[in-house]
């Protein structure tokens, strides 16, 4: 109880403190004509309040990433409430606030754009097709696991198709809207749901001040095979969205189109990303009490414990009573069905753009709507008729979040460095998200499946590569565009 305490403390005060000087360090110009004036279409591009944004900043990063990949990472132990911690404020934070900041900077850009204006052009067709991948499996995922939720509460039909359909339609009704009719109306609801489930699961965290591991009884791995399951990068990849997650990257650059001042880009940013962290920390918590055994000090997992759904299920029935349980699981559905809804609308943005299909013509925007939403069709119906389809699915799209998170974060080393600022900031925990990327797709058995030690070595090697690039690139561009006038080298 006592490192959850000092973890939450943690979080606050990373808010506080580090989020301003991540802020200083960037440079806001509060006189700057935002894109959602310069470029208001009514569509897209909308001025909304600060809360209004902060509050779809925070449902669209949110989903059950930060829910169900905390009750995974719980399983390996205290290491996953340090991982939360310093992911959130030294990682996400920065990763969240920079890429929105410099969309909102340059004209709303979105993330390939972005991308490519940093890293070379040669990335935007590949991180475009890599983007459009994620945001589609992450808006198929948030249709099955909301949908499964909400059978459990109320079974209606077979695999609760009829929750499927219902969900799949608002999507479509979500993506094809301006962003102000639909989900600037019932995020406010949506919120509403999360934060009761959040606070409410806090709360009783301290009414009942339950018997969880601490720091001091060792950061060893908990789970059932940990052979199988190293800490290192498995646990990097299972807690995503309540550290740093890529996908939160496209979700910045959504809303950059609608904020009406660059002053309002950390409790936006940056601040939904703390909030994220707090969400995960209390949901890793609560698993750590409810399926820690602490005679042998290890995690129970498996049949015992059955999917994160159940998980979530169990814990919020048991905490909450039978309509505070409802309401909390209600909870994580709005979370993710307001992450799955903006992931499709990414979506659109970006094939549009990348098509040169302009999109206030609702004609073109139902065009677009209706091909992603065709392939997110196809890869639910996938994860429904294959056993282990749902997690085949999790787990492409997790390490293809944490590898899009990598490259966003050497996208805005280089963005800092040109602008002759702390680079170090995002610089760092690029090269730690390069091992962690790399690590896994060596190891996974879903993909290479190589020996660990080699895997790891792998890991080390690109890293080791990529920070060589950027140095070496760093000393060309300025040698480049310094030396004609006669300026040291920085």
């Amino acid at each position: 109880m006592i490192t959850f305490i000092i973890c939450l403390v943690l979080l606050i005060l990373g808010y506080i403190i580090y989020s301003r000087i991540v802020e200083k360090i960037f440079g806001i110009n509060v006189n700057k004509v935002t894109p959602a004036y310069e470029k208001r279409d009514d569509v897209d591009y909308i001025p909304m309040s600060t809360w209004r944004v902060f509050m779809i900043q925070f449902l669209n990063i949110a989903g059950v990433g930060p829910i169900f990949g905390a009750v995974m990472g719980a399983m390996y132990g205290t290491s996953s409430f340090l991982w939360i911690v310093f992911g959130s404020i030294f990682a996400g934070g920065v990763h969240d606030y920079i890429s929105g900041m410099i969309s909102l900077r340059e004209g709303g850009i979105n993330l390939p754009q972005i991308q490519a204006k940093y890293l070379g052009n040669i990335i935007k067709p590949i991180m475009r097709i890599l983007l459009i991948l994620l945001l589609v499996l992450c808006g198929a995922v948030f249709v099955s696991a909301p949908a499964g939720l909400l059978q459990g509460l109320l079974p209606v039909g077979k695999y609760g198709l009829l929750w499927i359909l219902l969900i799949v339609g608002y999507y479509f009704i979500a993506t094809m809207l301006p962003i102000n009719k639909i989900i600037g109306r019932v995020y406010p609801l949506f919120g509403a749901f999360l934060l009761f489930m959040a606070f409410g699961i806090m709360i009783m965290f301290f009414i009942k001040q339950p018997d969880i591991p601490e720091i001091w009884d060792g950061l060893q791995n908990r789970t059932a095979n940990p052979q199988a399951n190293p800490i290192f990068p498995m646990m990097f990849i299972s807690i995503a969205c309540g550290a740093i997650s890529g996908f939160h990257a496209t979700q910045s650059t959504l809303m950059a189109r609608c904020m009406k001042n660059e002053k309002n880009g950390r409790p936006v940013f940056y601040g939904s990303m703390i909030m994220e962290g707090i969400v995960a920390l209390v949901w890793a918590a609560a698993a750590s009490f409810f399926f820690y055994n602490p005679e042998t000090g290890a995690v129970i997992h498996g049949q015992a414990i059955g999917s994160a759904a159940s998980v979530v299920s169990i814990i919020s029935k048991s905490w909450l009573g039978k309509v505070g349980g409802i309401i909390a699981i209600m909870g994580v559905v709005a979370a993710a069905v307001s992450t799955g809804d903006t992931a499709f609308r990414s979506a659109r943005l970006i094939l549009a753009d990348a098509l040169h299909i302009n999109q206030k013509s609702p004609l073109k925007r139902l065009m677009v709507t209706s091909i992603l939403l065709a392939a997110g069709g196809l890869i639910l119906w996938y994860s429904m008729a294959d056993k282990e389809g749902f997690n085949t699915i999790w787990q492409y799209f997790a390490w293809t979040n944490q590898t899009l998170a990598c490259v966003t974060l050497w996208a805005v080393s280089v963005f800092l460095a040109q602008e002759k600022k702390l680079y170090w900031i995002s610089l760092i925990p690029a090269a730690f998200m390069t091992v962690v990327s790399v690590t896994y797709i060596m190891f996974d058995d879903q993909s290479v499946n190589l020996n660990y030690n080699l895997s790891l070595v792998i890991g080390l090697l690109f890293m080791t590569i990529d920070v060589a690039w950027f140095f070496i690139w760093k000393h060309n561009y300025f040698k480049k565009h310094l030396t004609a006038q006669n300026k040291p080298l920085p």
